[in-house]
């Protein structure tokens, strides 16, 4: 079920860009940032082009036309994206889109972060913008599991090297563990940062290759038995739990 949402609060104290974002879910942060300093943005009939404008109680906001109106409740939703789709909600080289599978009508749903096209598992989506940023950015370490299946064993000398960060193409790598699972050749990972690609980085300078990875767990909500391809809402102590409240 949609949760009720921190919407008169956030209405009653917001600049123009988060009304316009996380209130009222019409585009990202960035894009209405960009909208509203190219002159598409007006307030009670006047153009507005600062997006720190101090949006109060009466205001009527008019984007591109069409009067926006805050979120009464938001929704948060755990998908099990299957190998194969893209997060990404406007892909045109995409055959497939991860945020078509969840069929709820009538709101713009972001992913928090992204998993690459051939890796599954654990994906959140929300239309509340500061819900989105929070878990995406990784000062607030967010931790994610992941189980990663590689061709053959690392060796324990390729394991420490894993886990002390690795130089690649310019960027450090570096996960907070890494493990073996239990399963033949398989190692649970954990993160609070995703760079692109990263896992399958660091498993390609060990001369590995991924045969499978799998997100499992978000914070503390977990995968578990969700099918591919389906999602459901996450529960109000799920949210309480990824915000830290819990």
């Amino acid at each position: 079920m949609p949760r009720w949402d921190f919407g008169t609060i956030l209405y009653n104290m917001t600049n123009l860009t988060k009304y316009i974002s996380s209130c009222c879910g019409a585009v990202s942060r960035r894009e209405a940032d960009k909208l509203i300093r190219s002159g598409c943005v007006s307030v009670n009939g006047v153009v507005e082009s600062n997006p720190a404008y101090r949006v109060v109680p009466g205001d009527v906001v008019v984007l591109s036309g069409k009067v926006l109106t805050p979120a009464e409740r938001h929704h948060y939703i755990l998908l099990h994206k299957p190998r194969g789709y893209v997060c990404s909600n406007s892909d045109v080289h995409a055959e497939h889109l991860a945020v078509d599978l969840i069929t709820v009508s009538g709101v713009r749903l972001v992913s928090a972060g992204r998993l690459d096209k051939d890796s599954e598992g654990a994906i959140i989506f929300s239309d509340d913008g500061d819900f989105i940023n929070f878990l995406a950015h990784p000062r607030y370490e967010v931790l994610k599991k992941y189980l990663v299946t590689v061709n053959r064993p690392l060796k324990s000398s390729e394991l420490t090297a894993i886990s002390c960060g690795i130089e690649d193409d310019g960027e450090f790598l570096q996960v907070r563990s890494v493990r073996p699972s239990g399963s033949p050749n398989e190692y649970e990972f954990i993160l609070n940062e995703g760079k692109k690609r990263e896992i399958r980085r660091l498993i390609a300078a060990c001369g590995a290759k991924v045969i499978r990875l799998i997100r499992v767990s978000i914070g503390g909500v977990v995968l578990g038995d969700l099918p591919a391809g389906e999602f459901r809402e996450l529960s109000d102590a799920e949210i309480d739990m990824l915000y830290g409240r819990r």
